[in-house]
């Protein structure tokens, strides 16, 4: 073959992979983007979407603390995906997508739906499956911010019957890091809890069901560590050795769940809890992708690929949550938001974040803890900001899930206290309608949570990111600036019904006051 033939082939090649559907390769080049707008499958970066500006990023190893799909759709109907992690590049209206397995690039599903539901029907169906059902119609109440590393039968329960004292509804209460006696050593601290069992009982009672912190990783220093050392159960180093990771907590080994032995290892050990203690379920923390790279010795897998290992532990406990994942959409598992600072920059990403996580095949999700979930936003003589606490849990209000930690009643005055309530209230008016959305996402795959572009096509919503749907007939719009006693809220046509009950005809974008206790949401009529 001269020259040019092998010239004209290769463009030729170029031109079918930027255009045909269905085809496929390892590195897929789109070009004159101006008409395309684009979601990728990285929910902590959901906030620059859909894609405003050049970007560069790669997700082998990666996943930007929170949950990955290697997964671009576009609002004209463009599916990209691969099973391996995806290098993304976008740059003066060119975007460049390579990965070392096949990319698959289909068009032609219309709008954002329509190729959101052609990738879940075909890459991660859904299972028919919810995770624990109370995630979804009570509060999640998580022990971090009131005790960080100090978890103690003693304050645990002062915590819960705070709650109950302060009239929020029983839920799920995670017990977070530290309640073990070490890493990889599932027992509870002897000196830290007097008789487990019955504080287990005395949550159950009061109408709690109980979520334990856990991770893959083992402390070396623990008789554990040398138990399954022996047996070959952590990941190595290329020189044989076991591998001694980093993380944030200091340097540990990591469990090498591709080996079966070691997966059965740890979940009998969780199993155990649940049949001694009666725990219902655990916070499965520290599966990132990046805790598999460096110089280790991964069985032919990606970094990626042990976090989705990580991830397939929690199919054995119906009350679960993860931060971190990797290829598990469609799956029952509840999928938490990275940590935010407690800020108002922060608390504009949960909208953003979690309306790419219901499309990337993520619906049952939680965004992040009410407030703020860094811990060190709220030490050291930290400034409260007690009108920001009240409108992030607004925003939860009629998100999938509902989280708290920081606990009101210690941190608010009356008025502010009053309009936390509010927002629970409000939850509590919609826990069924929710409910019932979590139960069609696990047959449909449908998110729970939408962007306004999802449900209206080509009507000027790509770039709305303030406010969103909740399912087909309530719309949400929150608010997320500080002092703000005012609300733009851009309604599509037709009418909707507001909070308090006025109907308001749409196509049009339309302020309205709201007072400190008020969510503005509006019901399709």
């Amino acid at each position: 073959m001269n020259k040019l033939k092998t010239t004209s082939l290769i463009c030729l090649l170029i031109l079918l992979s930027n255009f045909s559907i269905g085809q496929t390769s390892d590195t897929l080049i789109i070009k004159n983007n101006s008409d395309r707008n684009w979601w990728a499958g990285i929910i902590g970066l959901g906030q620059l979407m859909p894609l405003q500006k050049d970007i560069d990023v790669n997700t082998y190893g990666k996943g930007f603390g929170n949950q990955i799909q290697p997964l671009l759709l576009s609002d004209q109907g463009d599916v990209i995906w691969s099973e391996s992690p995806l290098h993304i590049i976008l740059k003066s209206g060119q975007l460049t997508v390579t990965s070392k397995d096949k990319i698959i690039h289909s068009d032609g599903h219309q709008n954002l739906k329509g190729a959101y539901l052609h990738a879940s029907n075909t890459y991660f169906p859904p299972s028919g499956k919810t995770p624990d059902e109370i995630l979804f119609t009570s509060p999640q109440y998580n022990t971090w911010i009131e005790l960080m590393y100090d978890q103690n039968q003693k304050d645990i329960l002062k915590y819960a019957h705070a709650i109950k004292n302060n009239d929020y509804p029983a839920g799920v209460l995670m017990i977070d890091d530290n309640w073990q006696e070490d890493y990889g050593k599932w027992n509870f601290h002897e000196g830290r809890f007097d008789d487990p069992k019955a504080m287990m009982d005395e949550l159950h009672d009061m109408g709690f069901k109980v979520m334990l912190w856990v991770c893959p990783f083992v402390s070396p220093d623990c008789d554990v560590y040398r138990a399954l050392d022996k047996k070959g159960y952590f990941i190595k180093d290329k020189s044989g050795q076991t591998a001694m990771i980093r993380w944030w907590n200091g340097v540990s080994a990591v469990l090498d769940l591709s080996n079966p032995d070691a997966k059965k290892w740890f979940r009998d050990e969780l199993q155990r809890l649940v049949d001694e203690y009666g725990v219902d379920g655990f916070k499965l923390d520290a599966g990132d992708a990046r805790f598999y790279t460096g110089d280790l010795d991964l069985n032919g897998l990606t970094p990626n690929d042990h976090s989705k290992l990580y991830g397939e532990i929690g199919l054995d406990f119906p009350l679960n949550e993860y931060r971190a994942m990797w290829k598990m959409g469609g799956q029952p598992l509840a999928e938490r938001l990275h940590d935010k600072n407690h800020s108002w920059e922060h608390l504009n990403m949960l909208i953003p974040q979690m309306l790419v996580e219901g499309i990337m095949g993520y619906p049952f999700s939680c965004p992040d803890l009410i407030g703020g979930g860094q811990y060190i936003s709220f030490i050291d003589g930290a400034i409260i900001d007690q009108e920001l606490i009240v409108r992030s849990a607004q925003c939860h209000a009629l998100m999938p899930m509902m989280q708290f930690s920081v606990a009101p009643w210690r941190v608010l005055d009356a008025e502010h206290l009053q309009a936390v309530s509010r927002s629970i209230e409000i939850r509590q008016q919609h826990k069924d309608y929710i409910l019932a959305l979590a139960r069609q996402a696990a047959k449909t795959g449908e998110p729970i949570m939408r962007p306004m572009e999802y449900n209206f096509p080509n009507q000027g919503f790509v770039n709305v990111v303030d406010q969103f749907m909740l399912g087909e007939d309530i719309l949400v719009a929150p608010v997320v600036e500080k002092g703000a006693r005012k609300r733009m809220v851009q309604l599509p046509k037709g009418k909707w019904e507001t909070h308090s009950g006025k109907v308001v005809r749409g196509g049009k974008s339309l302020e309205f006051d709201v007072a400190l206790d008020e969510l503005l949401y509006f019901k399709k009529r």
